[in-house]
């Protein structure tokens, strides 16, 4: 007799047909076969932090496996997850919903010149219709059936080697762990013909964008990086407004983030024991006190934590607290800083409305950091602002965009008066019509000055939405053939390079030209280093 199909030939099959698929069935499938149609069984690695917010949004799917080095964190989604559903009995002495009563306070008398008002607009109409294509299940229905039906089931791992090797029956996989961990671990999943979600930035080196970028395609699976704003609309409506010129021809961008500020620590020492002579009381000094008091506070490696694991890929460096968790993000060999955390949410408009292409020149200058001889930048500096040129293209002018992080911003634009910009974060476009801001994830796009936002009222609407703005379901539904892919590779990979250049730019402290067909500096060969990496044994491509 000849093979059967196995469920996952059709899964595989709905995401290469695409929108062309049909549904099929399960009557049609015969007895022991799912229709495309039906759940599909989801891994995720990495279940702490976004990880456990992705693994909600797919809840309407069998999640089968669970990854995380560190039992504590994985522990704790699950605890999170079942509380909400069951909610547990308040300790003794605390009233239920209880909490602080007040007033917004402020924001009332307040003198000077009135403020601008930009008139906001209802969903646009395709939101409407997208949305109107697919259902999601009401409430917490999807999480109610997980707690009661798969937690009980589920498998959990900490190395995700031997849950690709041993968990067959994986259709698609979520990887949210630190970033030096993102590539490995999906390019591991393709070479099984998984679908894969990742999260932000992409991965940690330009190489492994490029390299995710072309195994996707080569592996015809469906692929999604975790900028939901991507999804948002309105993101797509501001997208509508470049598309209809309301600004003119754009030649410059100014895009900014307060990151990493209040979120986690960067331009710190790695923990190191004084030796010699104590040190002064300067800005050195103090830094290599702060350096002996982190070695010197007696930590150890919990036994909840695979900490070998967590390093992975990257260099052997021994366990402390200020690097997990969440604190690996302001470290060069885990992270790449406020650049690789917020660029995806806010260089991702200006890349994707404007086409640009990847940058021909790009040079980061930042607050003062720390180099080590022997290995570079260690952690990334308190703020950064990076100059990138971007040459024209397709009838459309050359383009000049600036990143500010760790608290700085553009100058404030005449055009919104004494209203600031947003201290979180935002994009401004200068046209040669007009300006456009849009916040972070692309929300609220306005064009300026509020008078002209109100007169020219909404853009005409072109851009595809999502259903429902809901990103990981998104990914969900295209693998089943239902949706359009909302930010795969092809595109990911690309928006991921341009912020791993900035990146590259800081750590070889120096402006850099760059060949992108080639993917090579060419004005600074020592610079290139910093577009790969070389691997610890046990993990490749």
């Amino acid at each position: 007799m000849a093979d059967q199909p196995t469920r996952r030939d059709f899964v595989k099959t709905a995401a290469i047909a695409g929108a062309g698929f049909t549904i099929v069935p399960r009557s049609v499938l015969g007895r022991g076969f799912q229709a495309p149609s039906d759940a599909l069984n989801i891994a995720v690695v990495g279940v702490g932090g976004m990880g456990s917010s992705n693994t909600a949004a797919v809840m309407s799917q069998n999640i089968v496996a669970i990854c995380d080095v560190d039992d504590v964190l994985l522990e704790r989604s699950l605890t999170r997850w079942k509380d909400r559903i069951y909610p547990p009995a308040p300790a003794a002495g605390v009233v239920a919903g209880g909490g602080r009563q007040g007033g917004a306070g402020g924001g009332q008398g307040q003198e000077g010149p009135p403020r601008p008002v930009w008139q906001e607009f209802d969903k646009s109409k395709l939101q409407l219709e997208a949305d109107a294509r697919w259902t999601p299940n009401a409430g917490t229905a999807d999480m109610q059936k997980f707690v009661d039906e798969q937690m009980p089931k589920v498998a959990k791992y900490r190395d995700y080697r031997e849950m690709l090797e041993k968990q067959k029956d994986i259709d698609a996989i979520i990887v949210a762990t630190p970033d030096h961990m993102h590539a490995v671990i999906a390019s591991n999943a393709m070479d099984l013909g998984k679908h894969v979600y990742v999260q932000k930035p992409l991965c940690w080196s330009v190489h492994e964008a490029r390299h995710l970028a072309k195994k996707a395609l080569e592996k015809k699976v469906v692929t999604q990086m975790g900028n939901q704003g991507h999804s948002q609309d309105d993101a797509r409506r501001g997208q509508d407004y470049l598309a209809a010129g309301a600004i003119g021809d754009i030649r410059e961008v100014h895009v900014w983030t307060n990151r990493p500020l209040a979120f986690w620590p960067q331009g710190i020492p790695r923990p190191a024991a004084l030796s010699g002579n104590a040190p002064g009381w300067n800005n050195s000094g103090i830094t290599r006190r702060l350096a002996d008091v982190m070695a010197s506070s007696g930590v150890t490696t919990p036994d909840t934590l695979a900490w070998d694991l967590f390093l992975g890929v990257a260099p052997d460096v021994e366990y402390h607290p200020v690097y997990h968790p969440f604190n690996w993000r302001g470290w060069v060999d885990w992270g790449q800083g406020a650049l690789g955390d917020m660029g995806a949410h806010l260089i991702d408009h200006p890349v994707w409305g404007l086409n640009l292409g990847l940058p021909t020149i790009i040079e980061t200058t930042s607050t003062p950091f720390s180099r080590q001889p022997t290995a570079g930048l260690v952690s990334y500096p308190n703020a950064t602002t990076t100059y990138y040129e971007f040459a024209a293209r397709g009838g459309k002018p050359a383009v000049k965009m600036i990143w500010y992080d760790g608290g700085l911003t553009p100058p404030r634009p005449e055009e919104i008066g004494e209203e600031r910009l947003s201290g979180e974060g935002g994009v401004l476009y200068i046209g040669s019509k007009g300006k456009m801001l849009q916040d972070t994830y692309g929300a609220n796009p306005r064009l300026l000055p509020a008078d002209k936002h109100n007169s020219y009222g909404p853009p005409k609407e072109k851009m595809v939405r999502v259903p429902h703005q809901a990103h990981e379901m998104n990914w969900v539904n295209a693998i089943k053939g239902k949706d359009t892919i909302s930010s795969p590779f092809s595109y990911a990979a690309h928006l991921t390079e341009i912020m791993l250049l900035g990146v590259a730019s800081l750590r070889a402290n120096a402006k850099l030209h760059y060949d992108a067909a080639n993917m090579r500096v060419t004005n600074n060969a020592a610079a290139n280093e910093f577009l790969t990496r070389t691997y610890r044994a046990g993990y490749s491509l």
